[in-house]
């Protein structure tokens, strides 16, 4: 197998503009599919592909696998996570297997990544969803990834080969295509991946922020419309540290863009960095451990919201995505609206103006969902929404239980159905079929 690249890497890349050596191009991207294309078909993916059972909670950069694995599994399981990749701290078969029995003794699933090991030897076990098998490829690696991904199917059936995507804002030299939708559509072609994945970290400085978090939903959005073409899952990655030119994000701005890819369908959330890389453009620190073994802000801030999206998770994963629309400021939410179980949402005048994300989905038993997020990560929110069923057969699925409840009009003295949302926040509600 091909070594990880590093994340960071990438990011350097595109923040900093430091340019790392690519490998000379002897066929060009369209060049390469029509080879993969009309190249005698290879086996088809096996009977049992992987499947995931259950919403993904990950990380990037695993702790050291050093004396203190034990205890450091047992502070990533308290943070509410369930899913850990490797390839940092342990990436040696030996090292891997001591990961993957900490995630089976606290309830974990890995995704283990071991340097040069052949795919045969590769470890196993019970708390083993798969093997992370490549970082951000460029479209010239796709044909000789999607070999790789056969030898895993092949060795390990039932058993994900992970490859995680560049972001929207990466060059064409970096992917390899004119575009970055054409990129996602070759791998996917080409590729045949069980999890669609991607990394984007929006910039939440105020002279960029609003283009930066658009530029976020959209690249949700490629990853929506290949997942659904494909009938596969998506997962992205996510920001919560100061680095290079990016602020420290603030609990709100890491809810805002966790609720932003629930609204767009994802079906894993994964944090970059759980642990703190080495490296000039990280010298501040500040991932969710310190390099001293200190647990930051963000240890306690991430147990929180990863233990709404524990209890969420279970409906989540029963949801397909119909679709996503966007409720800027001074724009008709009626007109944008049209044909989506919510009729209309208002405000009083002394409020702020709409700035809302609506997702629509089906679920697994025939119900229709609806999350309305608020789109601010700075302030909070109060619309009154009417939707099309009657209120009597609408529920919310708590955030803490996970349990389907009445929906409380959180302003019984004001007329209509009031719902409030903090900066960033999301709420999931269900309406009977139509």
């Amino acid at each position: 197998m091909h070594d990880v690249g590093r994340r960071f890497h990438f990011v350097v890349y595109v923040d900093r503009g430091y340019q790392r050596p690519v490998a000379t191009w002897y066929l060009t991207a369209s060049l390469v599919a029509l080879v993969f294309l009309l190249a005698p078909a290879s086996a088809d993916s096996p009977a049992d592909p992987f499947v995931q059972d259950q919403f993904a909670i990950g990380l990037w950069v695993d702790p050291p696998a050093d004396d203190q694995m034990d205890r450091r599994y047992a502070e990533i399981a308290e943070a509410n996570f369930n899913l850990v990749l490797g390839g940092f701290g342990a990436d040696r078969p030996n090292t891997a297997q001591r990961q993957l029995a900490l995630c089976e003794k606290y309830g974990m699933k890995g995704l283990v990544h071991c340097h040069g090991t052949p795919v045969e030897q590769l470890p196993t076990g019970s708390a083993c969803w798969g093997y992370s098998i490549r970082d951000e490829p460029g479209a010239s690696s796709f044909p000789g990834l999607r070999e790789q991904v056969d030898a895993v199917r092949k060795a390990h059936p039932g058993r994900l080969a992970y490859i995680n995507l560049f972001p929207n804002y990466a060059p064409p030299s970096a992917l390899g295509t004119d575009t970055y939708d054409e990129h996602v559509a070759q791998f996917c072609a080409m590729v045949r991946p069980d999890v669609l994945s991607m990394d984007h970290y929006p910039r939440f400085k105020p002279s960029v922020d609003r283009r930066a978090r658009d530029g976020y939903c959209e690249n949700l959005a490629t990853m929506r419309k290949y997942a659904l073409q494909h009938d596969i899952p998506f997962w992205n990655f996510f920001n919560i540290m100061p680095y290079g030119p990016h602020t420290d994000p603030t609990e709100a701005q890491l809810r805002w863009q966790i609720n932003a890819s629930l609204t767009y369908g994802a079906k894993g959330v994964l944090y970059f960095c759980y642990y703190t890389p080495k490296g000039k453009i990280f010298s501040k620190g500040g991932a969710i451990i310190s390099r001293d073994d200190r647990k930051t802000r963000h240890w306690y801030q991430a147990r929180r919201l990863n233990a709404q999206l524990k209890k969420l998770g279970p409906t989540l994963m029963q949801l397909t995505s119909t679709g996503v629309y966007r409720i800027p400021p001074e724009s008709n939410p009626a007109e944008r609206l049209a044909g989506t179980p919510v009729k209309s949402i208002s405000r009083a005048d002394h409020d702020l103006h709409f700035d809302y994300l609506v997702g629509v989905f089906k679920h697994a038993d025939g119900r229709r969902a609806v999350m309305l997020t608020n789109y601010h990560f700075a302030y909070s929110q109060w619309p009154t929404i009417e939707f099309d069923a009657d209120p009597a057969g609408i529920v919310e699925v708590n955030r803490w239980t996970g349990e389907e409840v009445e929906v409380v009009d959180d302003s019984p003295d004001m007329d209509g159905l009031q719902i409030s949302l903090d900066a960033g926040d999301g709420r999931l509600f269900l309406l009977p079929s139509k």
